[in-house]
């Protein structure tokens, strides 16, 4: 089970809708879809969640690039919409099984690195060292809405959009729209 949402940002704060995915193919369909939704070419952030399993956020400012963030890139690339996000993040095409997930540095560090909360990676190293799941994307894309990337990395989902409301100062509006 999936639940999606948009926050647009306005002169006066935040609005949140919830909104449809069955016609999203691609992230170019979920920016557009986001574009839509912006008032002024504003920001506006797309939450996606399955269930407890993992979730992403993604940020669209204008006709800049959109910027992912994904809390568990193998868990998310086992999902139609996560898959999307992930197949984005790695570099990897629709249907192209010539990627390992397992094999990607999903974490953002080499084996025997400290994990640094400074971390900021936008993409996966290529061929990194095997790590089963994790993170993967932008870990700043939230730093100036008051998100640091070391509370980013500690969400766990299930409570994790909600939380990311809340420090937007918008968790009534989002739990109207759940």
């Amino acid at each position: 089970m999936y639940f999606a949402a948009l926050l647009a940002r306005t002169e006066d704060g935040w609005e949140a809708s919830d909104t449809e995915l069955d016609d999203v193919e691609s992230l170019s369909d979920l920016a557009d879809l986001a574009r839509d939704a912006s008032i002024d070419d504003d920001s506006v952030l797309v939450f996606i969640e399955q269930e407890d399993a993992w979730f992403g956020v993604v940020r669209v400012d204008g006709e800049e690039d959109p910027r992912i963030y994904v809390s568990d890139a193998a868990n998310a690339a086992r999902s139609s919409y996560g898959e999307i996000l992930t197949n984005e993040l790695i570099g990897r095409e629709p249907g192209d099984d010539d990627v390992d997930l397992d094999a990607l540095d999903l974490d953002g560090t080499e084996e025997g690195e400290p994990e640094s909360s400074s971390s900021s990676d936008d993409e996966a190293p290529e061929g990194g060292d095997a790590v089963s799941s994790g993170p993967l994307g932008d870990l700043d894309l939230l730093g100036d809405f008051g998100v640091s990337a070391r509370e980013l990395r500690a969400l766990e989902p299930g409570d994790a959009l909600g939380e990311i409301a809340d420090a937007l100062g918008v968790a009534e509006v989002l739990e109207a729209v759940r």
